[in-house]
């Protein structure tokens, strides 16, 4: 702020100091804000269109305010074209069409996009797979070059599948690991059965596709008849036009034909599929159903009506749940429209000892919207902010490329973006509830809980009849929720004499090591760990002793240090009772100790003892157990599941191993073992799901 403008300011202030309104002045104030303005046309810049010589489309929208450039060429080849058994082809070949060309590796693609100041990028939705540019108009030619050389010609590396193959592999164990995420596979799978769009992509799923697979799936779906380009931004339809003629010259081919989806199955009534996750302290509830395809006259009043219930933090179930409730950070509800039937869905996140009423709640909140009418001031909030918020949704050319592609590939029409305020400006109250009452299906919803089944079960169950899976889809009992745990049968072959060095990975980079000793000898079985993380910041040293007669524990002494503070555990294992003293740092810079002398059922181990036990566990494939686990930080016995699964190969500095997958939940972290397949068994690899950690065995 200037001088001049800072004296003016002052003096207003003194002015109106020494005026002193009197109070009946300031009564003429008004005490209603001003009614709002009539809608401002959006002013979006027409677009233009031409078939190209092959059979694309190329949409053409001016954008002469800066000097960029957006392009986004889409395919009919998303996941709904996945063949059987190999969900995940669509996206690993998004990944993987950037990566190398007959004339360009991946290194030299990235080099000449980020050369000048550009990108270049690949992904796949449900229906279509979109390759998008976006670059300064004077480099458009590049783009173009660029665009046409990954979709014309991609090589599609097998390093690079390898590496895209991890990379899938690792986010579906992160997604696997958040409950939000089990759900919502859940809820698409129940919602749309046998249709495309109930299937997710597996780790089997996942490694069993080639790259013949990739070349075959490019071949049949990335073809130019019936593709669309469209270009946003600082160019004329003439120079698009002759860049594209130059880029995809001589291409031809349509798509492939594929049959006709079956439809979403239709239910008779609403019921609940909870979702056992053993030891989870909160519960996610999806709710929902399907509901129209994209082109139907009624989603406008249906985005309003979804927005009133759960659009954002002034709608009905965040200020019932949340703000008068405190039973979430957040409940939402949302409304998706795909190139075949849509969805709508609610969603809640929370306690355990609360989902039951959270999901009354959701219900009620329900009905009120189907039954009731949504006050005037309500509807008019909720359009004021979807009217207002729209014009920032298409201010640049790559989300003017973005709004215009979704439209077109949707069949909403050539006015769509134009008229879309002024539809939403239209829907009554009595619309919104017609609508809530149409789309909201309320007996014959779709209830998706995920949680701890033994503590929900016999709740859930008084609000709706209740199915149950676990997590992998496999029916259980009620009897099944409650866990059989006992002394597992061990092979004591699997433990022998050895030396392990492992390195710490986090966030991709070497930053610590573990290393492990294993002495056997006929009287006694002594496992032993050091650890050091980030230099010394986090520093600790274990050791185990077992009974070598039945490998029950007997005595845990561990000493260390983390950020400063003392991790100190002193346990004895004796006549079924543990008993010791255990430090462990607290967050906050303090430490908590704990006295421990409690009972201990047979066949219960010691966490720490964990990676010398689960090698030498029955290993199968499918296999699943319990096991009863003293935590030694915090004094109690936790019951963990253990589930066996094929880990296919798994390559780390010590080499390449066919291994099973132990997936671990009830602990504090959800944890993956990779081990060995040969005799005697290994630990290669541990992964902490959901936090940037992996152990990799060096020697």
């Amino acid at each position: 702020m200037n001088a001049n403008r800072r004296s003016g300011i002052l003096g207003l202030v003194v002015l109106l100091s020494a005026a002193a309104l009197p109070l009946s002045a300031q009564d003429s104030f008004p005490t209603r804000p001003p009614a709002p303005a009539p809608l401002a046309p959006v002013r979006f810049p027409p677009f233009q269109e031409t078939v190209l010589p092959g059979g694309m489309t190329l949409l053409v929208v001016e954008n002469h305010e800066q000097p960029v450039i957006s392009l986004n060429l889409s395919f009919r080849a998303g996941s709904v074209y996945d063949p059987a058994g190999k969900d995940g082809t669509a996206e690993l070949t998004a990944q993987l069409l950037t990566k190398g060309t007959p004339t360009r590796t991946a290194d030299q693609i990235s080099a000449a996009i980020e050369g000048v100041g550009g990108s270049l990028s690949a992904s796949s939705g449900d229906d279509f797979l979109t390759v998008s540019a976006d670059v300064l108009s004077d480099h458009a030619d590049l783009a173009f070059d660029l665009l046409g050389d990954v979709v014309r010609r991609a090589t599609f590396p097998a390093d690079e599948l390898e590496l895209a193959r991890t990379q899938a592999l690792s986010a579906l164990a992160l997604a696997l690991s958040q409950p939000e995420n089990v759900a919502d596979r859940f809820f698409r799978q129940d919602i749309y059965g046998r249709h495309p769009y109930g299937r997710s992509p597996e780790a089997g799923s996942h490694r069993a596709i080639t790259q013949d697979d990739i070349k075959r799936f490019a071949a049949a779906r990335i073809r130019p008849a019936g593709a669309l380009l469209v270009i946003a931004g600082d160019v004329t339809l003439a120079r698009a036009r002759a860049l594209a003629l130059k880029a995809f010259a001589g291409w031809t081919g349509a798509p492939a034909i594929v049959a006709a989806p079956p439809a979403p199955p239709v239910k008779g009534a609403t019921d609940i599929l909870l979702v056992h996750r053993p030891g989870s302290v909160q519960g996610n509830i999806q709710i929902g159903n399907t509901t129209f395809g994209p082109t139907d006259s009624g989603y406008y009043a249906a985005r309003v009506a979804t927005q009133v219930l759960g659009g954002g933090a002034d709608a009905r179930l965040f200020l019932i749940l949340r703000e008068q409730k405190s039973w979430t950070y957040g409940s939402y509800a949302g409304l998706t429209r795909r190139r075949g039937p849509g969805y709508w869905e609610a969603t809640f996140e929370g306690r355990t000892e609360v989902v039951d009423s959270a999901l009354a709640e959701m219900l009620h909140q329900i009905d009120r919207m189907r039954t009731e009418p949504v006050p005037d001031s309500e509807i008019a909030n909720t359009k004021g902010f979807l009217v207002g918020s729209f014009p920032l949704t298409i201010e640049t050319p790559q989300q003017i490329a973005s709004a215009v592609a979704t439209a077109r590939l949707l069949g909403l029409g050539s006015d769509y973006v134009r008229l879309y305020r002024e539809r939403l400006a239209a829907v009554t109250p009595a619309r919104a509830r017609a609508a809530a009452t149409r789309i909201y299906h309320r007996s014959a919803l779709s209830i998706v809980v995920v949680g701890d089944g033994e503590k929900l079960y016999d709740r859930l169950k008084a609000i709706a009849p209740v199915r149950i899976v676990d997590v992998d889809g496999k029916p259980l009992t009620p009897d099944d929720l409650h866990p059989k745990t006992g002394a597992p049968t061990l092979d004591r072959a699997q433990i022998v004499t050895r030396a392990d060095s492992f390195q710490i990975v986090i966030q991709g980079t070497p930053n610590g090591s573990l290393a492990s000793q294993t002495m056997v000898s006929g009287d006694s079985i002594v496992y032993q760990e050091r650890t050091v993380i980030a230099g010394g910041m986090v520093q600790q040293g274990t050791t185990v002793h077992l009974n070598p007669a039945d490998l029950s524990v007997t005595q845990v002494d561990q000493t260390g240090r983390v950020q400063g503070q003392p991790a100190d555990i002193h346990l004895t294992y004796a006549a079924g009772r543990v008993k010791g003293k255990s430090t462990t740092p607290q967050p906050g810079g303090a430490s908590q100790t704990l006295d421990i002398d409690t009972t201990v059922t047979p066949g219960t181990y010691d966490d720490n003892a964990l990676s010398l036990i689960l090698p030498a566990l029955s290993l199968a494939e499918g296999q699943s157990l319990a096991l009863n686990v003293f935590e030694s930080g915090k004094g109690v016995t936790a019951v963990m599941q253990v589930k066996v699964s094929d880990g296919g190969s798994v390559t780390v500095p010590a080499g390449t191993f066919q291994v099973f997958r132990l997936d671990i939940t009830g602990g504090q972290v959800p944890t993956a073992f990779y081990i060995t397949k040969d005799t005697p068994r290994r630990i290669v690899k541990i992964e902490l799901v959901g936090a940037p950690f992996v152990f990799e065995l060096v020697k």
